[in-house]
């Protein structure tokens, strides 16, 4: 099969500072991929070029086999991002079944209205990710671990075949974070491929299947094991915190 994304010779800088340079990456059917590397690395501008967010400055991507400018079916791709970059208004009045309904919209054409279908497929998110008890929760009043786990079933509700996170676990507890990962092992075990963006694998480990390890360009790419017994990884890591071990 063809990979499902294909990024070639990708360049991007912010204010003419490079960011990525010349990065090429294939990501597959059923990969359960960590996107590895030290702040400022690269790795959440190459989740936002993935998404059509920013635009390649040199290179191209290709989403299911086709050029990223031509493509359309944007829902098959899921996407949750760093908690940092979203605030919860503790006064502002929406549910759980509310913010996970606005993940449909994806699929949707003017006029929007929500209908029995979506419904239904909020109740499965929500199974889903183990909150159906929450449907009528206001999202301010949950707990990092659970808010977070509503925001992936805001990213699931329209079956993507991608799901891409941006550090997802930042400000949750470990034992929160371990039963996160376990829900992605078991998402990707039917079928989804999963790409995860972290600087620290400690707890994801035993999940991950491949690494793609970035400081502006791509320093490795292959499976976790390779990688750990890799001499690239003592060059790269230097003075970074990289957890590698596995338990």
């Amino acid at each position: 099969m063809p990979p499902l994304i294909s990024i070639r010779n990708v360049s991007f800088a912010y204010d003419g500072e490079l960011v990525l340079e010349d990065v090429s990456l294939d990501i597959n059917q059923g990969d359960f991929l960590a996107i590895l590397g030290p702040n400022g690395s690269g790795k959440s501008t190459l989740l936002r070029l993935i998404l059509g967010l920013l635009k390649p400055q040199k290179g191209h991507i290709y989403l299911f086999g086709q050029d990223q400018s031509r493509f359309k079916e944007w829902w098959r791709l899921g996407y949750v991002p760093q908690r940092a970059t979203y605030h919860v208004d503790p006064v502002f009045p929406i549910s759980v079944k509310e913010v996970v309904q606005m993940g449909r919209l994806a699929r949707k054409r003017f006029p929007r209205f929500f209908n029995k279908q979506d419904e239904e497929a909020v109740i499965f998110a929500l199974k889903k990710v183990e909150m159906l008890g929450y449907l009528h929760r206001k999202i301010s009043q949950l707990s990092g671990g659970q808010q977070q786990r509503v925001f992936i079933a805001r990213a699931i509700v329209c079956e993507p075949e991608v799901l891409l996170l941006d550090e997802p676990t930042t400000g949750i507890d470990a034992a929160s974070q371990e039963r996160f990962y376990d829900m992605l092992l078991e998402f990707n075990k039917t079928g989804l491929t999963i790409v995860i963006v972290t600087h620290d694998i400690g707890i994801v480990n035993k999940h991950v299947r491949q690494v793609a390890c970035l400081n502006r360009k791509l320093v490795y790419h292959g499976t976790h094991e390779e990688f750990c017994s890799s001499p690239k990884l003592a060059e790269y890591i230097g003075d970074h915190h990289l957890v590698i071990h596995r338990h």
